[in-house]
């Protein structure tokens, strides 16, 4: 299937919708040659079978990030008609609204130094981790109910952050609309414990120095100077948003059947956006984009105590607001221009960052390398529905990586490097090896050079605690 894409330049390859009996758009990956090399056969052939669902808006699109995964590649972006369309659980994801926050602080390495192997324990302790952790709240039903519909609106009247936090994260950290009756109640259940954890898997939470700035005016509107201390939450929503889009999928499957919907690969399962089943999706699934915010936003207070307690200085002293808050897997009803058209759309964005233009974009980089902080262009609008790279992207599965690294070498290199480390487990640090995953720094260059959105800085990790 690789054979069969054109480059259209440097950065942009077209998969022709002729290539492929059923395909009603072409697809278009956003990937250097040397990106391109690393993008599995089945993850291009994966965007050929979204190309044939209902609705489909052109192109189908995979990033320079992207990799195999369910029913769609994580790193791809798909956009439904709001009329004719679908809506997908499965092209949306399993971890609903995983995301970063990424906070500044007026710190420099120097002054961390010395309290760096204090401060890292300190965050371990303070922030729950690792499989099926669970929170320091006691949530009430009402208490979740509200967590789900007012999202982060909820977190700062009950002392999680403030209101200048909101005015820095993607939707102010709520999406309206958002229905609790549509989740049920198993999902509940596996979220009100967990509101506040940050988990495992590909979830963690850094210390970081700013290395280089690209973008001087950008940076210094950010509150970025070179030489700084950040910090980088990445989490998402936990086993309540695994079950809301596993609960969907078996309602998605059933809607297959009864709309008469043909699937190439039923790992595609949907509805169609103007059905109950749509609908209900749509409003289950910014439940779980709120209670993500939320979660991210209660750890962010427990950092910020956590340097308090470190440093003895109150955290407003220390300079410590939220730069950006963004997502990674969600659908947007978003206004995009189609064929030179205004037009409503549904955006799935899977392993993708929005990437409006002048909005903050940050992309991960593995455990031990380096991560960016980017800007949104118009050249997404035109390209991407507005999107971009979300991280490096896995090169091995987990179960490969356990079997080709040691935690305990991996936590060896990280020291020497100078980056202290903790995690709940030393198969953790395996997974996660530096290792099992694409270079971030090709991933950026693809990013930037096609123009979807521009380096401001980069940094590089000071101390990593994984779950």
């Amino acid at each position: 299937m690789k054979d069969q894409l054109k480059k259209l330049n440097d950065n942009e390859w077209i998969l022709p919708k002729s290539v492929r009996e059923g395909m009603k758009v072409d697809g278009k990956i956003i990937a250097s040659e040397k990106m391109l090399e690393a993008i599995e056969n089945e993850a291009v052939e994966q965007l050929t079978n979204v190309a044939m669902l209902p609705g489909i808006i052109e192109p189908v699109i995979g990033l320079p990030d992207m990799h195999w995964g369910y029913g769609l590649p994580m790193g791809a972006v798909s956009a439904f008609d709001a009329k004719e369309g679908i809506i997908s659980a499965g092209l949306c994801g399993f971890d609903i609204n995983c995301g970063i926050n990424l906070i500044r602080t007026n710190l420099t390495k120097p002054e961390l130094e010395p309290k760096i192997k204090e401060l890292v324990p300190e965050l371990f302790n303070k922030i729950p981790c690792g499989v099926g952790s669970k929170g320091k709240l006691r949530l009430s039903n009402e208490d979740l109910d509200k967590v789900l519909i007012d999202g982060c609106e909820w977190a700062v009247k009950n002392g999680y952050g403030t209101e200048e936090d909101l005015k820095n994260m993607e939707e102010h950290g709520k999406m309206s609309g958002a229905d609790p009756s549509k989740v049920s109640e198993m999902a509940k259940k596996r979220g009100k414990p967990q509101l506040g954890t940050l988990g495992a898997g590909n979830h963690f939470l850094e210390i970081q120095e700013v290395t280089d700035i690209y973008d001087q005016e950008k940076a210094k509107e950010w509150g970025i100077k070179k030489g700084q201390v950040l910090i980088m939450l990445h989490c998402g929503s936990r086993g309540f948003g695994h079950q809301v889009a596993s609960d969907y999928l078996k309602i998605q499957e059933k809607a297959v059947e009864k709309y008469n919907i043909k699937l190439p690969d039923k790992q595609l399962a949907c509805a169609p956006v103007t059905s109950q089943e749509g609908k209900d999706y749509f409003a289950a699934m910014k439940c779980a984009v709120n209670y993500s915010f939320t979660n991210r936003l209660v750890m962010t207070q427990w950092i910020r105590e956590s340097f308090e307690n470190v440093f003895d200085k109150k955290w407003q002293e220390m300079d410590m607001q939220t730069v950006a808050g963004i997502c990674h897997n969600a659908v947007k009803l978003e206004e995009h221009t189609v064929n030179g058209e205004k037009k409503e759309i549904y955006v799935h964005r899977k392993g993708a960052t929005r990437a409006f233009p002048g909005q903050p974009v940050l992309i991960a980089g593995s455990m031990g390398t380096c991560s960016y902080l980017l800007v949104g262009t118009e050249k997404a609008m035109e390209l991407t529905f507005g999107s971009s790279a979300h991280g490096a992207g896995r090169a091995m599965s987990r179960h490969q990586a356990i079997k080709s690294f040691q935690g305990n070498d991996i936590q060896k290199s990280l020291a020497d490097k100078g980056i202290i480390s903790k995690a709940t487990n030393p198969k953790v640090l395996a997974e996660e090896a530096p290792g099992a995953y694409k270079d971030v720094d090709e991933v950026i260059r693809s990013t930037h050079n096609a123009g979807i959105s521009l380096k401001v800085a980069r940094m590089i990790p000071l101390g990593v605690i994984k779950g």
